[in-house]
């Protein structure tokens, strides 16, 4: 029997500092509930299927000692997320700082889509520290790689993890832009990937806990 496809058609990073809720975030998208998660060491990924296609999803920890770690596994990311938490502004800041920087070892047309995390903060009474139009003029300066009047929108969401608000229609906007679907391929579309958060890749080797 021929062995299943595992090569990956697109590779897409998820980077952002410690605590932004990284983890969760890709969680969510998994299996559709909300788990705190402890840090990420080194990085993790999982396989998710898009129609015919592959789509390998990396999450990298934001802990400055891994910045270097980090790098590598930017290399020929054809996609990525850049999160930060909408309740504190350095963690805004460290995207410019940090993990800009580190995308030059991703491919030359990479999207990159900012995403401000824990919305469901700001219903409960905190402090917006990133007003809506700071983050898309941000999301419209780092994608000057790509023409952006191609986009259904700017390249820029707030999302939930804790309520799932607007999670998985990052990943569709990604996919959509990187890997279009027919009608027919649309149709066969699946949402269920195959999952492995088992194993950190990096970091000190232990072991982690899958989402599930």
């Amino acid at each position: 029997m021929a062995e299943t496809k595992r090569k990956a058609d697109l590779k897409v990073i998820i980077l952002g500092d410690y605590n932004v809720g990284k983890t969760s975030f890709i969680c969510r998208y998994i299996d559709g509930t909300f788990k705190t998660k402890e840090p990420t060491i080194g990085a993790a990924f999982f396989l998710k299927q898009w129609g015919p296609y592959n789509v390998a999803v990396w999450d990298t920890a934001g802990d400055e000692r891994y910045t270097g770690l980090s790098n590598f596994y930017c290399r020929n990311a054809g996609a990525a997320i850049l999160a930060f938490d909408m309740t504190s502004v350095s963690s805004f800041e460290s995207l410019w700082a940090r993990f800009i920087p580190i995308l030059d070892s991703a491919l030359e047309n990479c999207i990159k889509v900012v995403v401000g995390m824990k919305m469901d903060l700001l219903d409960n009474g905190r402090t917006r520290e990133i007003t809506v139009e700071e983050a898309k003029t941000f999301s419209r300066e780092i994608n000057s790689n790509i023409d952006l009047s191609k986009l259904p929108k700017d390249p820029y969401f707030e999302t939930s993890s804790l309520n799932g608000s607007n999670v998985t229609e990052v990943f569709e906007f990604i996919f959509n832009h990187c890997l279009p679907l027919t009608d027919a391929q649309k149709k066969q579309a699946s949402d269920i990937g195959i999952v492995d958060l088992s194993k950190p890749v990096g970091g000190d080797g232990k072991d982690r806990k899958k989402c599930c």
